[in-house]
């Protein structure tokens, strides 16, 4: 594992090398949308996942009206994203439990959001760290970068999460996702990608 300091210079480079493009957790202006679009996109390109959001967002547009929606119309909303049927059961869920228990507001609270149906770790926390919160989102952007420049032997998403902590200052959590996702995308082609990623790598043997 290289030391905190190769680890910021590499993140630094990823952060570089990646296309300026928009998220699925970016951009909405309402928490439930930021929250509902993060979900969609496990498993779901980027690309895919935010004119699918949209489309459900113009649609529904506002919490109290998802809530009431139908289950089968949401399911044919957003039926381009993959898991659709299993995601519009958690969104419709989802959607009852934030008007009803939390009085349409999104808690800012970790163990909070992983109750809600459908709200995994990595789902949580790219939403926390949307909102200026110190946290670490792993999906499968950041498990794969992270094992090949050796920020962790793991191949579990939490214990990924947790050497990441160790690894990097706080202060870098909350952006650790964004830049490694960014470069992820940016670079789809896997003997690219992984090239790039060797180069990178011996950053740590530099310092």
């Amino acid at each position: 594992m290289p030391s905190s300091k190769a680890a910021i210079k590499q993140l630094d480079a990823l952060k570089k090398l990646g296309k300026n493009q928009r998220l699925a957790a970016d951009g909405w202006n309402e928490d439930w949308k930021t929250l509902i679009a993060t979900l969609m996109s496990a498993r779901t390109t980027d690309k895919k996942t935010i004119p699918v959001a949209e489309g459900l967002f113009r649609r529904y547009d506002s919490l109290k009206k998802l809530s009431n929606a139908s289950e089968k119309s949401i399911g044919m909303t957003i039926k381009p994203v993959n898991f659709y049927k299993t995601k519009s059961r958690n969104i419709k869920k989802l959607a009852q439990i934030l008007v009803n228990d939390y009085n349409g507001n999104v808690p800012m609270d970790f163990n909070k959001l992983i109750e809600l149906p459908g709200v995994g770790r990595k789902t949580a926390n790219v939403f926390l760290a949307e909102h200026n919160h110190d946290a670490i989102g792993v999906d499968t952007h950041v498990a794969y970068c992270s094992q090949k420049l050796g920020w962790t032997k793991n191949t579990n998403p939490h214990k990924i999460e947790k050497d990441l902590e160790k690894l990097f200052p706080r202060k870098y959590w909350r952006n650790l996702n964004w830049i490694v996702v960014r470069f992820g995308q940016t670079y789809t082609n896997r003997k690219i990608k992984d090239k790039i990623l060797k180069s990178i790598k011996k950053i740590s043997t530099d310092l």
